[in-house]
């Protein structure tokens, strides 16, 4: 028998959520029933074909959370921490799948979270993308590898002017992918800022950059240095379509999961790969 389409909702109208509306419109595993966005947007009432160019759907942006809410099966949120919580409370209500590329999140707000998921099943994750994913365990598995005495690691990212967040929340999961292959807390040895410092390098410390110009979708890249070498492992993202895929492709893996908080390791499968 086979399996009907998933109704989704999206939530946030910017623009991973435009990249969503043409992902969904041509994969046949989802229906999209809404794309939520704030209060009193310009975008409420108008048909989301119309506004990313794919012509007249069916389909309106709303900004009436709880009604778009109804009789779908997962939602796919790059909205905000407020709207993400809002909506968490009602996904676990009615034990839906929710997938959160949201970033931004205090530490009592991921804890909210981690409430949520006894009664739903959540996919969180600062990047969707499946390469920067395996690139995460590839992070790891170097820190595993080179000890902090010999090698130091750094982050550098890269994203466009209109970004808001920095360091992106991407680079602070290559962050803790290094910490959790080193068995140490990241917040004791991450180092944001080196701007005006007068000493050396702390030695174990993880260091991340910033950078900010132009159109650039996002380019992360971590430098492992030692005495007389280096290795860079970096990954660049040309479109934002691989986040939409990725958390489509994160949808339909949690459909049928047990309650409970997933991120886009457990999608990708890395114990898997390590047995392999």
């Amino acid at each position: 028998m086979q399996k009907s389409p998933m109704r989704i909702v999206i939530l946030g109208g910017g623009r991973m959520g435009r990249s969503l509306i043409n992902e969904i419109h041509n994969n046949p595993s989802f229906i999209l029933t809404s794309v939520v966005v704030r209060q009193g947007s310009p975008l409420v009432g108008q048909d989301v074909g119309d506004v990313v160019g794919i012509s007249t759907i069916g389909v309106k942006f709303s900004d009436d959370l709880v009604t778009a809410m109804q009789s779908v099966d997962g939602i796919i949120d790059f909205s905000s921490p407020v709207l993400t919580l809002q909506s968490l409370d009602i996904s676990s209500q009615r034990n839906l799948v929710h997938v959160i590329g949201t970033t931004g999140f205090s530490i009592k707000e991921n804890e909210m979270i981690a409430s949520f998921a006894k009664n739903c099943r959540i996919v969180k994750s600062g990047n969707m993308s499946l390469g920067i994913n395996f690139l995460r365990f590839l992070v790891k598995t170097a820190s595993e590898y080179f000890p902090s005495k010999d090698w130091d690691f750094e982050i550098l990212e890269m994203h466009h002017r209109r970004k808001l967040d920095s360091p992106s929340g991407t680079a602070f999961l290559l962050g803790e992918a290094i910490a959790e292959g080193r068995k140490v807390n990241f917040a004791d040895h991450v180092v944001l800022n080196r701007n005006k410092q007068q000493r050396v390098r702390e030695e174990g410390s993880i260091g991340i950059s910033s950078l900010r110009g132009g159109s650039i979708v996002g380019e992360h890249s971590v430098v492992v240095a030692g005495e007389g070498e280096s290795i860079t492992l970096s990954h660049s993202a040309h479109d934002r379509c691989v986040f939409a895929r990725g958390a489509l492709t994160a949808a339909l893996w949690a459909e049928f999961k047990n309650f409970g908080l997933y991120s886009m390791y457990d999608v990708l499968d890395v114990e898997l790969i390590r047995k392999k």
